[in-house]
Formats: C-alpha cells, sequence, structure tokens
C-alpha cells in the first residue's frame, strides 16, 4: 500500500506543510517565553516543536529533491528551481542546527543567559529562510505550472 495518493505527483505537497507550521510556531513559542518568563508551557512547546518542526523539514527536503527529479519542468524553471533547492537546504540546516543546540543546551543544563535570545533571533531568521524557501516554491506551481496536472473533463 503506498502513502502516495494517486492525484498527487509526489509525496512533497503532502508533507510540506508540517515544517512551515512546526516552525512558526516553534518560533512563536520561544518568543513567548521570552515575554513571558515564568510560563513554563512555551518554553516546553518550543522544545518538542523545534526538533518535530526541523526532522518534518528533512522529510520536506528529501522528498523536494526526489519529486524535482520526476518532474517536467519549463526551461524557466530551472533557475526557480535552483533557487528553492538552495534556500531549502540553508533552511533545513539552519533548523536542524537550531533543534541540536536547543537539545544539547537542555541536556547539559543551565546555560549563559545570552543563548536563548541569539536561538531566538536565528529562528526569526530561519522564518525568513523558511519564506523566502517557500516563496519559490510557490513560483515553481503558480507561475510555472511544476507538478500540476492538467485538468481532465468529463462527459
Amino acid at each position: 500500500m503506498s502513502l502516495q495518493p494517486d492525484w498527487a505527483p509526489s509525496l512533497h505537497p503532502l508533507l510540506i506543510h508540517f515544517p512551515i507550521a512546526l516552525l512558526i510556531s516553534a518560533v512563536v513559542a520561544d518568543a513567548c517565553s521570552m515575554v513571558l518568563p515564568r510560563s513554563v508551557s512555551p518554553a516546553a512547546a518550543a522544545r518538542v516543536l523545534y526538533p518535530a518542526g526541523a526532522l518534518s523539514a528533512l522529510a520536506a527536503y528529501l522528498t523536494g529533491r526526489q519529486a524535482a527529479a520526476t518532474a517536467l519542468l519549463p526551461g524557466m524553471a530551472h533557475t526557480i528551481l535552483l533557487d528553492h533547492w538552495n534556500l531549502a537546504l540553508a533552511t533545513t540546516i539552519c533548523f536542524l542546527a537550531i533543534a541540536a543546540i536547543r537539545l544539547a543546551v537542555g541536556w547539559w543544563g543551565p546555560s549563559p543567559r545570552w543563548v536563548r535570545p541569539a536561538l531566538m533571533v536565528a529562528g526569526f531568521l530561519g522564518i525568513a529562510l523558511l519564506f523566502y524557501t517557500g516563496d519559490r516554491g510557490g513560483r515553481l506551481v503558480y507561475e510555472q505550472g511544476v507538478g500540476v496536472r492538467a485538468p481532465t473533463t468529463r462527459r
């Protein structure tokens, strides 16, 4: 049994929204934990959301590379695809690094006061990368028609 439905050209469009939602939620939870330092819930949520989002970004990146290998690309789409690949790789590495550092800091106990604000700033930079990655992916689909099948008419 395949996880991929017949209508989907690849698993990438099915997975791509998970890292977007999880990583934005992680950064928002991190910001809330900085604004509300006595509240434990946002910090606990961020500890779970960053690794989950980073792993889902990795899955989206890998399925995107697989999808690009099988997609028919119009000539103008190659440059956009290369930008999308590079931004997706940078975004994935950024959030994997943030998640790993957060896990390491949590493992080794108290950290210097500057670590959490620095990781939050890194999270906001990662969100900017995520935005530009999504912009290039959206351009591939909506401007170039990559991965979109022509509708069939029924009589």
